[in-house]
Formats: structure tokens, C-alpha cells, sequence
């Protein structure tokens, strides 16, 4: 095959040869393994018909003129490679010879664990502990270091999370509907299908498939021909969030008679990696099958999934840390003899897909894809009807409330499964006989999606330097959410009443108010969704400049279906049936200017204002139970510029950046249990609070600094600054919706000026490595992460924590503004620093390649990093918040996650 396309490409040549009296210059790219690198990008700087090496990693420039030509070859995960030469007067061809790249940083050794175990509690605020959204490691030196050695501290640059990132298989997104984030958990394990991107994007750049976010855009192309022909066999062992992974992909190729395929599968499993209670078993799958009828046409099947069955560790408040110690986790206890986690997420959704792709004419190219997802994603959790709290650490169990010393409370500070079991048996029956419902029991919040994609993507060149792309996508959202009894605990049934608001049915509709294992209970509703967007996107290349347009246009109209009519007499009407259906029209803009210095040089602009309408997150205050919009929500306006200066040369690479971000009307839904006093009885209750801040605005403004820097031909230095302010930069309405009262308003919160939590606002990283000749490595790098913040309670920031309630400026005796500072001053974390490591090595065995590779991260075994955290919004009142402030242990102080100290993840690789 090889032959063929060599003798073509050779053909191809010879007739500019003879027909022009300039020159025809040719080269070959290849990998440090000596196979052909395909879809390399070469620019030549002295012209702008840059082109794209073939399959065999052929490319060529027609018609040079003699002279001194610069030509910069680049591929993701390969560093990029400058070569210079001289084109004489009457040379009809000149051969480059065989350009070799070599592996970035991290190609075979990286594995980004992702770990976003924070997602399976409801136990706090709205950023609790932040999921890394790392879409890939890029050529760039900033985004490599962030991913591999600042990600694994949750830094995010530049303080986006990833509900403004965008990851794309065949043009299908993978953000969710309910919140906008990325579960990668619908493809974890499946390293080597998902390893290189077809496309990726950083921050606001314009992308050729998408109009994108903030945070970038990644474009995975599971064509089957486009996998390297090999099989790849893999081992690795960690202490992360499991403790082994096998991994087995095959690649065919396309054969002769035009068919291709890739497969791939997983496992990941373990328990007690770090954190007590915590287990992992997942699986993973990826096959893709493609028919090739012709040069320009082709059809792909892909279908994935990843089965995951994972346990989840608990924050906790920093007086059980200090008896505990950072590994604890209140989630489980023993049962006979086990550890059993209550918090248990159990999640697959598969996903099938069917492209076309078409050649229209020589310029042109079509790609259809339609595609199907569906499965659910179940957590687990503790319920309990009549009867003490079961959580170990619930407030009256700590020392600090006085009723247990801290050995008392050590003795009992797991999950007492068979004091809830023998609870159960004790409580089967009434005092006449008659069953009775259970006292605990293990229930899952289950959701169910069924989601239909279809993505068309044209482009076109219209002429050798302008490019014109064209995006469709729809998307048909069916998502059925309720809770089911997952397990009695030896109960005969549950009972499907509010405990919380005097044993009100939750379905005043179903006179049967006993639930048995599997059977709905308290909330059921179906959130229906259709989404249209338009994206068209152009690019123009001239001799200095480079200039990128896209703009979007998209309708979205979403609506709620309550199947329980609520027994509570408020919400009656306004939890059954179908609700009205919202629609938001969003539009935007972004562009890109590059100006060439010279081949080695650029300065870059990226502008972008756009806006996002409202996940169901946001939309919906409470969708459990009633279809009340949240109110003042809108649609987010976003207003992104960053100006970067780049070079690229052979022995220093540097980005320099700084960007200045707005976002406007944003809403944060913050849920959690506490005690709420009752407009309409006497004393409190303990409910579900949802608390709702809208129309906050916030502005993101920093720098980047990001250098590679060959010192030898083995020795690399590589350093990342990243100096960030991201704050609220408004005082945005505070409400909240509860069981007993409805709606509150709280006014506005006094947020003005405090910071964005989740990530370090500044870190920095210094690193070096070594390549040797002879196929091995070993690298070290130094990080320090700085201005990590603790997620606030908006609620208590309002005037009601020091205005008497039903009084709009009566303030509580002993209210001055000191106080008030001292009581809402938002935390600060330490600054902290890590120490980092990996090596690897790789051998051929004729046609066989090992590799193994090793990567310890906190080496020194730092505990005291805070990765997130958030304030318990208990006390909105001056009395309890200043007596709560004054003890010398809080009872509800805030609840953090630490980092897991040491981690280590090997790696071994065989391919063929």
C-alpha cells in the first residue's frame, strides 16, 4: 500500500517538474519509531499554502522560487521541528530526507487520572470539590504543565471549570444537560481511543467543528481507519482512585477489501487506594467499524460505553480531621466482616454512532453523524423516616457538642450497619400487628437519559488561503429522574411520606404509600429538551496575517412533567403534569487574528461574547418537587479578549498570554439539609433547602507564562506562571425554596469583591527532563499553588444574618460592622507546594514495542492542600452566627476535602 502511494505521490510531482521551471520540494515525516506521521501540519513562512502531510507522511511545496525557505512542522503530542534550506536556480526537486519528531512530554507516559468522586455528594454548596475538565495535553508548554502536574492539584486555567468545555466525539457533545459538565465518565478507560484529539483548541480559540466556550474544545475522530494499524496491551498499577487497570486496543487498518476496525476494552477496579471505604470496578468498550465504498465515501459505527461501579469519600469538617485524620471517610462502615460504602455511584451510559463521510468535488467534505445515548446513572445514599440521623459526624455525635469525648466518638465514627438493620427487625410491626415502614433505608437518585444527536459538519476551501466551515446540531433530550428504593435494610417497605412536613404524601395521587425494593419514591419527573444550533466559521490566510471568524446562533425550548401531585396543598398544582416551555435564543461571536513576525514568531488576539442559556440546574430551583423557575434566571453573557506573544523556535518555546473574562446574570443552586424555621408553625424543621444567587457577575483577568527550553539536545526545561484574579463583582439576589415556606426572598448578598472557589487563583511550575538516545527519560518538577478559596454560603451574606426578621433594618442587639466582617469573611487556604516526578523507558524488539513508565506526584507527602471545600449554610441569623463563631470548635464549620498526599501511577505497554 505504502508503494502505491509513494509511486503516486511521485507522479504527482513530476509533472510541476516538468512543466514549471521552479522547484518542487518534498520531505517525509516520521516518528522516533520510524513509522510515518500522518495529518502533520507544515507551514512554510514564506507563503500561505501550508499543507498537511498524507497517510505515509508525505508533503510537498510546488513552484518554490530560489531562495532561504523556513518551514515549522507540527503535530499534537509531538514536538514541533523547524527546518531551514535553500532552494537553487535550476533545481527541478529538492528532497528534505525523513523529519523526524520526537514524543512530547507525557505522550506514552500520561494518564490523566480523572477523579470526580466530588460529584456523587449532595452534601454541600454549589463548587464543593471542583472536577478537573482536562481535555488533553496539547504541543503548547502552558497546557501541558496544567494538565500533568498543576491538574492534578485542581488548578484550572485561568479558573474555568468544565461546564465551559466542550468535548466532541464525531461532532456529538459530551457536556450533560442538568449542569453542562463533562462526565468523563462515559468514556474513562478508554485511554488509547481517546488519547490524541483531532482537533483541540485552548481557551477561546476558534474551533472548525464547534463555536466552543471558554475552556476549549477537544474533537475526537472515531473513524477506524484513522487508528494506527497495532495492538496495544497495557498494565497499570496506581494508588489514585482505583489500584489496577488493564487496557486492550487492535487497530486492522483499512484492508483491502475497504474495511477498518478498533477495538478496545478495560478495567479499572480496587479499593482502599488512600481513603478508607473507597472501591472502584469499572469496565470500559470502544468498537468502530468503517466501510470504505470509495475514495470519498465512507460510513463509521462506533459504540462505547463504561460500566462504573464506584464508592465515594465524604469532606468533613476540620474537627474531624483532626481527630480522624485526613484519610477518613464517614460514607462506610462494616458489615459482616465488609466495608460497605452507603454512597455508592453506579453509572453507565452507552452511546452508538453512525458517520458518513463524503468528498464533494476537490475542495470539499461533508460528515453526518447521528447518534444515540442511553443507560442511567444511579447514586446511593442513607435515608431515614422517624429516626435518629445515621451520618456518623451529624452534629450532636462531635466532642465539640459535648455528649461524646473524642475516643467515644473514634469508637463509633463508621456506619453502624447492623444497628439500622436491628432497628429495622425491632420496628416491623405496629402494636396491632399490622406492618410497619422502615425507620432506615438505602435509596438511589436515579437518572435516566434518552438522547438523540445529529451533527452535520461542511467545509469547504473556497480558495488555496480561505477556509469556510459549517456546523448543525441537534439534539432531543428525554431525561426521567426519581428516587427508588434500592435496599430496606431488612424493612418490610418504605414509606412515601414527608417526614419533614408532617408525613405529607409525596403523590396525593397514590393512595398506597408503601414503596418496596425497586419501586419510585418521593420525587419522579421527566425533563424534556430540544436544542438547535447554527455555527459557521471561516478562515483566511495572508502572507503576515491569519484571521478566524465564527459566529453561532441556537434555540433551545425545555420543559418539566411532574409524575407526583404533591401533598403539601402550595405545590399541588405546580407539581403534576406538564409545565410551560422555556425558550432561550442565544447567539455569539468569536475571532482570531495571528500576526506572523516570521516563521518563528506570532502575536495572537482571541475575542469572544457570547451567550449560554440556563442548564436544568439553573432553571428549576427544585425541580423535585414543584416546576417554580428559579427566579431571575437568564441567560448568561459572556465577554472573553486574551493577547498572546508565541515562539517557536528550535530551542526555546514560549507563550506569554494575559486575558480579561466577564461573566454576566450567572445563577448558583447550592442544595443541602438544615434546619429551616417555619413561616406558618411554631419552631424548625430540618429540610431540603434550596438556596438560589442570581444575576451575579464575575470578571477572570491574569497572565500566562509558559516556556519549553532545550538546555542540551536531552535536556528540557520547562516553567508555567499563571497569576489570576477571579472575583464576583456585583451583589446578586439570594432566594431560597423549601418544603415549609416556598419561596424567600434574602435580598441582596454582599459578595462584592470575594473570590471564585475551586481552584488556586496563582500557581507555578518549574520542571525538567532528560531524553536519552537511548529511549528512556526521567523528568522532576516543582509546583506552588497559591490563593485557594473556600466556596461561601450566599445566603449568609444577605442583610437577614444581621436584620431582624420581618424588619428591613432593625438590626440585632450587638450588631456593629466589625462583627459583621469577622462573621463573613471568606476563607483562605494556605499556599502549598508539591514536588512531582515521572520516568520511563522504551524498547524494540523487532516489531514489538515495551514501554513502562512511572509518575509520583506529591512526593513529599503534603496533607495540609485544601482541593475544595464549602461553607455549611446553617445560620443566616446574627445570635446563632455569632455563637457559632465564638466557640472554640464550630459546630458547623466548613467542610473540606484535603489532597490524598502521595500518589504514584506505573504504567507497562506492549505493542505490535
Amino acid at each position: 500500500m505504502i508503494k502505491k502511494l509513494s509511486l503516486i505521490s511521485l507522479f504527482t510531482l513530476l509533472p510541476a517538474s516538468y512543466y514549471y521551471a521552479q522547484t518542487t520540494v518534498y520531505a517525509y515525516v516520521k516518528g522516533q519509531d520510524g513509522k510515518p506521521v500522518e495529518r502533520a501540519e507544515v507551514d512554510l513562512e514564506q507563503s500561505v499554502d501550508d499543507v498537511t502531510a498524507d497517510k505515509i507522511g508525505y508533503f510537498q511545496f510546488v513552484d518554490l522560487k530560489p531562495g532561504h525557505y523556513l518551514i515549522t512542522v507540527t503535530k499534537p503530542n509531538f514536538e514541533s521541528k523547524i527546518l531551514e534550506f535553500d532552494v537553487t536556480a535550476g533545481e527541478k526537486r529538492k528532497d528534505l530526507g525523513v523529519i523526524v519528531l520526537n514524543n512530547s512530554l507525557g505522550t506514552d507516559a500520561g494518564v490523566v487520572v480523572i477523579d470526580d468522586s466530588a460529584t456523587d455528594t449532595e452534601d454541600g454548596g454549589s463548587s464543593m470539590q471542583p472536577t478537573v475538565g482536562l481535555l488533553s495535553s496539547g504541543r503548547d508548554a502552558f497546557q501541558n504543565v496544567s494538565a500533568f502536574e498543576l491538574g492534578a492539584y485542581w488548578f484550572r486555567p485561568r479558573g474555568v471549570d468544565n461546564r465551559f468545555e466542550d468535548v466532541m466525539f464525531n461532532g456529538v457533545s459530551m457536556s450533560k444537560n442538568d449542569d453542562g459538565r463533562i462526565d468523563f465518565n462515559n468514556w474513562g478507560g478508554l485511554n488509547d481511543v481517546t488519547r490524541y484529539p483531532y482537533e483541540n483548541v485552548d481557551n477561546i480559540t476558534p474551533s472548525e467543528y464547534a463555536f466552543g466556550n471558554l475552556g476549549g474544545v477537544a474533537y475526537y475522530n472515531t473513524r477506524a481507519s484513522s487508528y494506527r494499524k497495532q495492538t496495544s496491551l497495557a498494565y497499570s498499577f496506581t494508588n489514585r482512585s482505583y489500584l489496577h487497570r488493564a487496557m486492550a486496543t487492535y487497530s486492522s487498518g483499512m484492508t483491502k477489501n475497504g474495511w477498518a476496525f478498533t477495538v478496545s476494552g478495560s478495567r479499572r477496579w480496587g479499593d482502599n487506594a488512600i481513603i478508607d471505604g473507597v472501591y472502584q470496578d469499572a469496565y470500559a468498550y470502544f468498537a468502530s467499524v468503517e466501510k470504505k465504498f470509495s475514495e470519498r465515501h465512507s460510513i463509521n459505527f462506533t459504540g462505547f460505553g463504561s460500566p462504573t461501579y464506584r464508592a465515594s469519600n465524604s469532606p468533613n469538617t476540620q474537627e474531624v480531621y483532626d481527630i480522624m485524620g485526613k484519610d477518613y471517610n464517614s460514607y462506610w462502615g462494616w458489615q459482616d466482616g465488609e466495608k460497605r460504602n452507603s454512597r455508592i455511584r453506579k453509572v453507565f451510559e452507552p452511546m452508538f454512532m453512525l458517520t458518513d463521510y463524503l468528498k464533494i468535488g476537490k475542495n470539499s467534505n461533508w460528515i453526518n453523524t447521528v447518534s444515540y445515548q442511553i443507560g442511567s446513572d444511579a447514586r446511593s445514599r442513607l435515608d431515614w423516616f422517624h429516626a435518629a440521623d445515621p451520618n456518623p459526624t451529624y452534629y450532636r455525635k462531635l466532642p465539640s457538642y459535648g455528649l461524646l469525648t473524642a475516643d467515644e466518638f473514634r469508637a463509633q465514627s463508621q456506619i453502624d450497619w447492623n444497628y439500622l438493620y436491628n432497628t429495622n427487625r425491632l420496628n416491623l410491626t405496629n402494636m396491632d400487628g399490622s406492618e410497619k415502614g422502615a425507620s432506615y433505608s438505602l435509596v438511589e437518585d436515579v437518572n435516566k437519559d434518552k438522547t438523540f444527536n445529529w451533527a452535520s459538519h461542511f467545509d469547504t476551501r473556497l480558495k488555496e488561503n480561505w477556509k469556510l466551515n459549517i456546523n448543525f446540531n441537534f439534539q432531543n433530550l428525554n431525561s426521567d429522574n426519581f428516587r427508588r428504593v434500592k435496599d430496606l435494610l431488612g424493612a418490610n417497605y418504605a414509606n412515601n411520606l414527608n417526614p419533614f412536613n408532617n408525613d405529607a404524601r409525596y403523590n396525593i395521587d397514590d393512595e398506597n404509600y408503601k414503596v418496596r425494593e425497586g419501586d419510585r419514591t418521593q420525587y419522579s419527573y421527566q425533563l424534556h429538551k430540544n436544542h438547535y444550533t447554527l455555527n459557521v466559521s471561516t478562515e483566511v490566510d495572508f502572507n503576515k496575517f491569519n484571521i478566524v471568524a465564527s459566529i453561532f446562533s441556537s434555540y433551545s425550548e425545555a420543559y418539566r412533567n411532574g409524575d407526583y401531585r404533591s401533598g403539601i396543598a402550595e405545590f399541588a398544582n405546580n407539581s403534576k403534569g406538564k409545565s410551560a416551555v422555556y425558550d432561550a435564543l442565544d447567539a455569539g461571536i468569536k475571532g482570531k487574528i495571528t500576526y506572523k513576525i516570521n516563521g518563528k514568531n506570532f502575536i495572537v488576539y482571541n475575542g469572544a461574547f457570547f451567550s449560554l442559556a440556563p442548564t436544568f440546574n439553573e432553571l428549576y430551583i427544585n425541580p423535585r418537587a414543584v416546576d417554580y423557575l428559579t427566579p431571575g434566571v437568564k441567560n448568561q453573557v459572556i465577554n472573553s479578549n486574551d493577547l498572546s506573544y508565541i515562539m517557536r523556535g528550535q530551542v526555546l518555546k514560549l507563550r506569554v498570554s494575559g486575558y480579561y473574562t466577564t461573566i454576566s446574570n450567572s445563577t448558583e443552586i447550592s442544595r443541602y439539609y438544615a434546619a429551616s424555621s417555619s413561616s406558618t408553625n411554631s419552631g424548625t424543621y430540618n429540610t431540603l433547602i434550596n438556596e438560589a444567587m442570581s444575576g451575579a457577575d464575575k470578571r477572570y483577568m491574569g497572565a500566562e507564562l509558559g516556556f519549553d527550553v532545550k538546555i542540551t539536545p536531552t535536556l528540557n526545561a520547562t516553567g508555567v506562571a499563571s497569576v489570576g484574579e477571579y472575583k464576583f463583582t456585583n451583589t446578586p439576589q439570594v432566594y431560597s425554596f423549601d418544603d415549609q415556606n416556598g419561596f424567600k426572598s434574602y435580598g441582596a448578598a454582599n459578595i462584592k469583591d470575594y473570590k471564585v472557589a475551586g481552584t488556586p487563583q496563582k500557581a507555578f511550575s518549574f520542571g525538567l527532563k532528560y531524553n536519552s538516545s537511548k529511549y528512556w527519560w526521567v523528568g522532576a518538577s516543582a509546583n506552588y499553588l497559591m490563593d485557594q478559596y473556600l466556596d461561601f454560603s450566599a445566603l449568609n451574606k444577605t442583610a437577614s444574618l444581621y436584620t431582624i426578621p420581618g424588619t428591613s433594618d432593625v438590626l440585632y442587639d450587638g450588631v456593629t460592622p466589625e462583627l459583621i466582617q469577622q462573621l463573613t469573611a471568606q476563607k483562605k487556604f494556605d499556599d502549598q507546594f508539591m514536588l512531582n516526578a515521572n520516568a520511563g523507558k522504551s524498547f524494540q524488539f523487532g516489531k514489538y514495542r515495551m514501554g513502562i513508565s512511572v509518575s509520583v506526584n506529591n512526593i513529599l507527602n503534603n496533607r495540609d492542600y485544601v482541593t475544595g471545600g464549602f461553607e455549611q449554610g446553617r445560620f443566616a441569623n446574627f445570635p446563632q452566627a455569632l455563637e457559632e463563631n465564638n466557640r472554640g470548635t464550630p459546630y458547623f464549620g466548613p467542610k473540606l476535602w484535603y489532597d490524598r498526599g502521595r500518589t504514584f501511577f506505573t504504567n507497562v505497554y506492549l505493542r505490535f
